[in-house]
């Protein structure tokens, strides 16, 4: 079965008596053509159900209006929130966006940067995998000159724009307010320390502990997918410790209200035998009983600063070989769940 051949304005024009030209004039609300020709032309493209060829005309420009996006995974709230201020942005600069998913993994990542360049985006805005380990899958778009701008997992890459927190100093302060707490025996739950943001925050953990007087305990140190699995694994864990930390920073509010939950199970007091920070400020960290400390984490601002950055390099105002770095400002917020006890 063929579908319906699409309507052109010559079809338009042929209807209407009028030269191609003038419809498309009209079509375009030309000046040119008067008010009530135009609302003729509109009229009778509506009722013909012509739809105009936008994708034809932005190549014949060079132009798709379209970005590229890639993150490394949907479910996150964060991820969303940096997706809604993208998403805020581009539209009232009338570009669309494709979206990529790596799935967390660095062959996808690749396919993904590979599809939005054959697509022709005009720009890309990328987060990195958990196991990206280079990035030559960028270069095509390095060589054509088409601007990047990376969020929150960033490289060094002597290209584009990164949009990031200064992780260091979370990790600092949700590290430091454990202590303050009177926390002696503090356990770090983060991700794979190839990435900025978990390599980041574990330094401030550990700038913390020399500041505070406290020991530098490779077993408290614990590193994995910061899944729900790996939560209730990772609780029990610590539950059977002897001597058991007193205070966790982990670098996720799901992970952290998982792990919470499962501490509860296993008849231990948060924050009366372990304090929690958590990090992001979900969602979750507002309805988990007792309310979650966690690092405020504003992705619909990061996500707002990265698409402004790369509209002002498609619009010639900063060179995409700039290689900048905008710094997001994050806070601690204190909620019930670090409150353990006063020095």
């Amino acid at each position: 079965m063929t579908g319906k051949k699409d309507i052109t304005i010559y079809d338009i024009a042929r209807v209407l008596g009028l030269s191609p030209a003038t419809v498309s004039r009209g079509l375009k609300d030309h000046p040119a053509i008067n008010i009530k020709t135009r609302k003729r032309i509109m009229d009778t493209a509506r009722e013909m159900g012509y739809r105009s060829n936008s994708f034809a005309s932005n190549l014949r420009m060079q132009k798709t209006n379209t970005i590229g996006i890639i993150v490394h995974e949907i479910k996150s709230q964060f991820i969303s929130s940096v997706l809604a201020g993208i998403e805020k942005v581009a539209t009232e600069a009338g570009y669309d966006l494709i979206i990529g998913h790596s799935s967390e993994t660095f062959r996808k990542e690749a396919s993904n940067a590979h599809n939005l360049f054959h697509k022709r985006v005009d720009g890309l805005i990328a987060s990195l995998a958990f196991d990206t380990h280079d990035m030559d899958h960028f270069q095509p778009f390095v060589q054509k000159g088409i601007p990047i701008v990376f969020f929150d997992r960033v490289e060094d890459f002597p290209y584009g724009t990164r949009v990031v927190i200064d992780n260091v100093r979370a990790g600092y302060e949700a590290t430091a307010h454990l202590a303050s707490q009177g926390c002696r025996r503090i356990a770090h739950i983060t991700a794979s320390l190839a990435r900025n943001v978990y390599a980041g925050r574990l330094k401030g953990y550990q700038q913390a502990l020399t500041d505070f007087g406290l020991t530098h305990d490779p077993e408290l140190i614990i590193v994995n997918d910061l899944s729900e699995a790996a939560a209730i694994r990772t609780a029990k864990q610590i539950a059977a410790m002897n001597p058991r930390p007193d205070g966790v920073f982990t670098t996720n509010d799901f992970f952290a209200a998982v792990f919470l939950q499962t501490l509860k199970e296993e008849g231990i007091r948060v924050p009366e035998d372990i304090a929690i920070v958590g990090f992001n400020n979900d969602a979750i960290a507002r309805i988990i009983q007792p309310k979650l400390s966690t690092i405020n984490y504003p992705g619909e601002e990061m996500g707002e600063q990265a698409a402004r950055s790369l509209l002002d390099q498609l619009a010639g105002l900063s060179s995409a070989r700039t290689t900048d770095t905008i710094i997001i400002r994050s806070e601690l917020i204190i909620r019930e769940s670090s409150l353990h006890r006063k020095v």
